[in-house]
């Protein structure tokens, strides 16, 4: 008795000690027997309702009442809606069998345990759960022959229908003999035998089989019969066969019965018997009927066969011709036929073989021995004929002869032990010209077929066929020869013929000795997907295309016939689909159009053979930005543009060439060409009223130094250079030696002659003050200056444009630092119809008399601080010279 685990903790040790020793007193033996379940150790059927009761004893009853009754299958507790209580000690359970039910099933009660429930296992079971065996169908029973050749062992098959997943199933073969009890012998469940102590023959037995599990037991149908219908006898034994050396296509057979020495009786030996042979090698059977055979016999003699060749023959037999129990096949039993005289020719055929240099190819003659040969050749008998008439007559046990080059014709016979075959001749230096009409081959049971056709329209039928095969990439071949009327052949040479690789196939039509001209075709015995694709190579790529090329898959390689070619490209991206071309297998070049401009392709080139297809290695490519002359039609119409732009702008020139020549070179009057220099004292002019556009005034500016306190120094320079102008007015004209009159003289000659210095510079430009005649204005416009060629020194301004000492003429005069010639610039600004000029090295400006008589006073408003108006003296050109003004 086990104390609850619940038990509460808190009570005294003496309270627990009290109620362990009170439980102990109420156990007795007879708790372990509180009650049972009836049924015990039951079969159960799937899908059938299974009833089981517990059933509580009086040492039950007194811990429990059916009340406390619940039950388990496993460790599972039954749910009570399946219990029936039957009374207060016994309670039943109800329930549908399957194969998930779990064991044992066991009955437990609750008892009362001071406030607890305590369970306890009144009693448990084991079960077993399966179907009821099936009823045995299709029986049947041969009586066959024990290891010592007696009829004593009968033995029967049945189909045992469905499992039934309980292992006590047994089966037992029964039969019943008259009136003798049944006897019964353990059987298998698909078959089972019985061994009679003697065999009942003419009485009729009844058999039948029994099967039997948990569930229950079922008999099948009774078998009645006479085991002499169901005789299985055993093959025929000692199996000969004998050659006789006078008949070469005969051979005798002799055998023994199985049954004889069982039984005495004739009745048992009286078989039926059935011969089968074949050539040794082969799996087509020819087979004796048991008709031919008589039903006692133990002998028969084979006709019919091919001489010296190896043969198998097997027999069996049967009972009866009613009985269809054979026995089993006999062993093999193999024997050659005798030698016989060979039946047909030897096969005769010539190839030519490659001479040295430039003789022609010569002959070589190859013989195979008959294909009937029907013994051991022993030696070949070979005649040549020459085309003199001659005879050459030898013998030889090789195959092949390089023949003379004025063969024309060779007989040969070939010999064995018993006789000559028939004579072959063939012709060798010519050939007629009527080949076969077509040709094909294809593969046949791993071997190589070739068939071909003749034309109904010819002349000659031909004599014979020769077949000859060679290996294109090794060269290595054979030949056959066919009859007359064969039209189909396969190629003997087949394990020679190897699969994958390419053999050229001819057939030779030979009329009489004469051969044909060949039919030929190429063949694959098996072929598959080539080795490796295609290799690829980009011959030119343009704006929208590429040219592809790539060169034929090396022989070897291929595997088969080539069907075509597929180029597969895309553009080189993520979202490039792919695009395909198919091609023909004769094409190894293709332009590949529709691209886009200046992008990356990817392409590869698949070949194919009826039996697969192999990808070529991944190749990139890009297209040009510019298409096939795009460039050069550019660089054209550039240049042409050009040219037509230069020959427009040169016609242009020539054309304006004026006006050009006015806005580069605009033209400079020449002081030089003035004709102030004719108005000297020298050459006085008439006092006539000037003419419209003459110059009628001159006037020429003089520095004279007034009312500006200057130094020492600077006064006694400036008084030498006013008394050097001074002298110089009435002497120097126009032309003279005068700085305003000389336009050459240096500089240091007008403004500095202390200093002595001289200059290498030119005056370029003269400037010419033009007003009218005494403060008239003239109507005409100013004439025209031509460029001076005047070779005096520059002025000291020229000389030294930067140095800002330098004042302009008529600036320097008024007080205006402007950077020009001193001479010649106006002393303060102009009015707009003033002429002026502009040259090298600056504006040519003009001053005129009016510029500076007309004006109220000095200026003053733009002079320096330091700096002194100083007043001018203006000439005017008088008939005899000049005079101050």
């Amino acid at each position: 008795m086990v104390i609850p685990s619940r038990m509460d903790r808190h009570y005294a040790v003496l309270l627990l000690f009290s109620i362990f020793c009170a439980a102990c007193c109420h156990a007795s033996s007879s708790d372990f027997h509180l009650g049972t379940i009836v049924p015990e150790s039951p079969g159960l059927e799937i899908g059938k309702e299974f009833t089981a009761t517990c059933v509580l004893y009086e040492s039950g009853l007194a811990q429990a009442t059916a009340d406390d009754i619940y039950w388990q299958f496993g460790n599972e507790t039954v749910d009570k809606k399946y219990y029936t209580k039957i009374n207060n000690s016994a309670v039943s359970l109800m329930v549908t069998v399957t194969k998930d039910l779990k064991q044992p099933l066991k009955c437990n009660i609750y008892t009362q345990l001071l406030s607890y429930k305590h369970p306890k296992n009144v009693h448990g079971i084991f079960f077993k759960v399966g179907y009821p065996p099936k009823k045995p169908e299709n029986l049947s029973c041969i009586l066959s022959q024990d290891v010592n050749k007696e009829l004593s062992v009968m033995t029967c098959t049945w189909d045992p229908g469905a499992a039934s997943y309980l292992l006590q199933t047994t089966y037992q073969l029964c039969y019943i003999k008259l009136d003798n009890p049944e006897r019964c012998a353990t059987a298998g469940e698909r078959n089972g035998t019985i061994r009679f102590e003697s065999t009942p023959f003419y009485l009729t037995v009844t058999i039948w089989v029994r099967v039997n599990n948990l569930l229950r037991t079922v008999n099948s149908d009774t078998l009645k019969l006479d085991v002499v219908d169901i005789i299985k006898p055993s093959p025929p034994e000692n199996i000969r066969l004998t050659p006789e050396k006078n008949l070469p296509n005969t051979m005798m057979v002799q055998w023994k019965s199985p049954i004889r020495q069982s039984f005495g009786h004739d009745y048992f030996a009286a078989l039926h018997y059935i011969i089968r042979y074949c050539v040794n090698g082969s799996t087509r059977w020819n087979e004796v009927p048991s008709s031919e055979i008589a039903g006692n016999a133990n002998s028969f003699r084979l006709q019919g066969l091919m001489p010296f060749t190896d043969y198998v023959v097997q027999m069996y037999c049967k009972k009866s011709e009613d009985n269809r129990l054979w026995s089993e096949w006999s062993g093999n039993v193999t024997a050659k036929t005798p030698e016989a005289t060979p039946s047909n020719e030897p096969n005769l055929w010539k190839v030519l073989t490659p001479s040295e240099g430039d003789a022609p190819a010569l002959v070589k003659l190859l013989w195979k021995e008959p294909s009937q040969s029907n013994g051991v050749i022993l030696t070949y008998n070979v005649t040549i004929e020459k085309a003199d008439f001659r005879q050459e007559t030898f013998e030889t046990v090789g195959h092949e002869y390089l023949l003379p080059k004025d063969a024309i014709r060779v007989t040969m016979t070939a010999y064995n032990s018993v006789g000559v075959s028939p004579k072959a001749t063939l012709t060798v230096n010519k050939e007629y010209k009527q080949p076969v009409e077509s040709v094909d081959c294809v593969p046949v049971d791993g071997k190589l077929m070739v068939k071909w056709k003749i034309s109904k329209n010819v002349k000659r039928r031909p004599s014979r066929f020769m077949i000859e095969w060679v290996s294109i990439s090794d060269g290595k071949g054979d030949w056959q020869q066919e009859p007359r009327e064969a039209r189909n052949t396969t190629l003997k040479g087949g394990g020679d013929i190897q699969p994958f690789k390419r053999y050229s196939v001819s057939v030779y039509p030979i009329y009489d000795s004469v051969p044909g001209t060949p039919r030929t075709i190429q063949a694959y015995l098996k072929q598959k997907a080539p080795s490796h694709g295609p290799v690829i190579k980009v011959k030119s790529t343009g704006k929208h295309e590429v040219q592809l090329e790539w060169p034929e898959i090396p022989l070897d390689h291929q595997n088969g016939f080539i069907t075509g070619y597929t180029v597969f490209y895309k553009e080189l991206n993520d979202d490039g689909v792919e695009k395909s071309v198919s091609l023909g297998p004769e094409i190894h070049s293709y332009e590949l159009g529709s691209l886009k401009k200046n992008s990356k392709y990817v392409l590869c080139i698949m070949a194919s053979t009826v039996m697969g297809s192999t990808n070529g290695s991944d190749f990139t490519f890009g297209t040009s930005l510019y298409g096939r002359g795009e460039v050069e039609a550019i660089v054209v119409s550039v240049c042409i543009g050009f040219l037509f732009l230069t020959v427009i702008i040169v016609a242009i020139c020539i054309n304006k060439h004026t006006v050009i020549k006015k806005r580069i070179w605009p033209q400079v009057p020449d002081p030089s060409n003035s004709t102030i220099a004719n108005w000297t004292p020298d050459f006085p002019t008439k006092p006539d009223t000037p003419k419209e556009g003459s110059m009628t005034d001159v006037s020429v500016v003089e520095v004279d130094v007034f009312d500006k306190p200057v130094a020492e120094e600077d006064k006694a320079s400036l008084h030498l250079k006013k008394d050097k102008y001074m002298s110089d007015e009435h002497s120097s004209g126009i032309g003279g030696s005068s700085c305003m009159s000389s336009p050459r003289q240096s500089v240091s000659d007008c403004d500095e002659g202390d200093s002595g210095q001289t200059t290498a510079s030119t005056v370029q430009y003269s400037s010419v003050l033009v007003s009218g005649y005494k403060g008239q204005t003239p109507s005409a416009p100013p004439p025209a200056f031509a460029r001076s060629e005047s070779t005096q020194p520059l002025l000291e301004s020229e000389e030294r444009p930067d140095d800002p000492s330098g004042q302009d003429g008529c600036g320097h005069l008024f007080g205006h630092r402007r950077s020009s010639n001193l001479y010649f610039r106006r002393p303060w600004a102009v009015d707009e119809d003033s002429p002026t000029e502009t040259v090298e090295g600056g504006s040519l400006d003009f001053c005129s008399v009016e510029d500076t008589s007309q004006s109220n006073g000095p200026v003053t408003e733009n002079l320096l601080p330091n700096e002194t108006m100083i007043p001018t003296r203006s000439y005017m050109a008088q008939v005899s010279g000049y005079r101050p003004q």
